[in-house]
Formats: C-alpha cells, sequence, structure tokens
C-alpha cells in the first residue's frame, strides 16, 4: 500500500511540472541587439533590431528543435533577478510594458520611449513563452533618449 501511494504520488508530480520549461538551447546561442549598444543616446521613437545566432526564430506555439521568439524586458531587473525571476525562468514571461512579446516572430520593433535612461534585454523564449533550460539572453544595456 505504501508503495502504492509513493509510486501514484510520484507520477502526479511528474504530470505537474511543465514540460516547456525543460526546453533544451543551442550552448552556442546567443541573441543581441544589433543598432543598439550600451551607453548609446537615442530619439524616440527607438527602432530596437534584435539579433540570434545559433538558434532559430519561430512564432509562439511551434514546437520546433532549437527554435524560439523573442521578449524584450524594458526597464526591469536582468532575467532571473527580482521579485517574480524564479517564476519567470521557471513559468514564463509575463505580458506587461516591461516585458514585450513578439510571438509572432517578429525581430524589431519601434518603441515610443520617454526622455531619460532606459534598460533593455533580450530573451528567446520557447514555445510558451518559457526560457529555455539554458536561458538565450543578452546582456541588459542602457540607452539615453532625449
Amino acid at each position: 500500500m505504501k508503495f502504492a501511494l509513493t509510486t501514484a504520488l510520484a507520477a502526479m508530480l511528474t504530470l505537474t511540472v511543465p514540460v516547456w520549461a525543460q526546453t533544451p538551447s543551442n550552448p552556442d546561442a546567443r541573441v543581441y541587439f544589433v543598432n543598439l549598444a550600451d551607453g548609446d543616446v537615442v530619439s524616440s521613437p527607438v527602432t530596437v533590431v534584435f539579433g540570434l545566432s545559433g538558434m532559430g526564430v519561430a512564432p509562439a506555439g511551434t514546437q520546433a528543435e532549437m527554435t524560439g521568439h523573442h521578449h524584450l524586458l524594458i526597464d526591469r531587473p536582468p532575467l532571473g533577478e527580482g521579485e517574480d525571476g524564479a517564476e519567470e525562468l521557471a513559468n514564463g514571461l509575463p505580458a506587461d510594458e516591461h516585458h514585450r512579446h513578439f510571438g509572432g516572430g517578429q525581430t524589431e520593433i519601434t518603441l515610443d520611449l520617454p526622455a531619460g535612461i532606459h534598460t533593455l534585454q533580450l530573451v528567446l523564449g520557447d514555445a510558451a513563452h518559457v526560457p529555455h533550460a539554458d536561458p538565450v539572453m543578452s546582456e541588459v544595456i542602457r540607452i539615453t533618449v532625449e
């Protein structure tokens, strides 16, 4: 009886772990800003072009090996840090003014940013908007909008 309960509990726990949390990435993959660098001074609207090497871009919901879609983090702590950091790594990125999703496979955006200093970070997400098991993310850059 004890063995049967333990086995049943183990099976239930296995089923509750999100499969997408284990999506592998290419260890050599990287995302980067094509047209912006840390310390750039720009004017609004700001066009941000996303670069990706070592993997492919696919729309959200697409289950294809070594692919993902872009997310742009704006004015927030680096991925995995802050109050919600661990949750984002395990369960996916929210969609709000600090987390822009590009689930259609888009590779650029033009943003209206107010004057001041802003932080930007790119993160590749899998089919379910979850960072890969080994997250593919850029360094955080700071730009100044005049």
